[in-house]
């Protein structure tokens, strides 16, 4: 078994761990791998180890990464900013969209999306804890965009994603996070049908799944260190 099997098991045995602590289902806390920087073997290892889904931050680094291995059946996540001048290579070549903070952004995705293909699972990002560094949607803002975005033809909302900032402990953490679950609640009593909550990563999927997290998505603890920024 390879090293990023092996991490891999331990990830699910981290989520298996968290979800008996919070009481909750562990098939209910999918597993997304950050691929990131990490070249299409390391993909192709992680897919040998069970994996299938995986995020991506940096679009053109990620299509190559699609293009070398169209061989193995894999869903992508793109994780990373979306501007304006990069929003075909998301709709034409991901299944996912976990950071819409604009309606502009969401237009131009459902503009874009090829006939053919199926619709363009989003997440809005909500920047939950107020980092001004951060991009996402305020959360006062975050029901009005979520009903626009629910109502492009090409594209389907699933629900929110954070990337909050890094908090000192668990406590801390699940706080934040709970934010998130509260404003999701909040949607879903709106009307709207929301399914995923993606939030957690490796250092704090403990406290994202015990506030009800659907997704975590981890890297390092896969992969190891990244190699390189593109």
């Amino acid at each position: 078994m390879t090293m990023i099997a092996d991490n891999l098991q331990s990830v699910r045995a981290r989520i298996v761990s968290a979800c008996a602590a919070a009481g909750r289902d562990p098939g209910l806390v999918k597993l997304l791998a950050v691929s990131k920087t990490f070249g299409p073997q390391a993909v192709r290892a992680a897919h040998a180890g069970g994996q299938a889904e995986f995020g991506e931050n940096y679009l053109q680094e990620a299509v190559n990464k699609m293009a070398a291995l169209t061989d193995v059946p894999l869903v992508w996540h793109c994780i990373g900013p979306i501007q304006a001048n990069k929003t075909r290579l998301v709709a034409e070549h991901f299944d996912w969209a976990h950071t819409l903070d604009r309606l502009k952004i969401a237009q131009r995705l459902s503009d874009q999306r090829p006939g053919h293909l199926a619709p363009l699972q989003v997440c809005l990002q909500v920047n939950i804890d107020g980092g001004a560094t951060k991009a996402g949607v305020p959360p006062g803002e975050a029901l009005a965009l979520a009903r626009e975005v629910a109502g492009l033809p090409r594209l389907v909302l699933r629900g929110l994603m954070t990337i909050p900032e890094p908090a000192p402990d668990f406590p801390s953490a699940l706080v934040v996070h709970q934010r998130t679950r509260a404003l999701f609640e909040q949607l879903q009593a709106d009307g709207l049908r929301l399914d995923t909550l993606s939030m957690g990563m490796t250092a704090d999927l403990e406290a994202a799944i015990h506030a009800g997290s659907t997704m975590v998505r981890v890297g390092t603890a896969i992969f190891g260190g990244r190699l390189r920024a593109p």
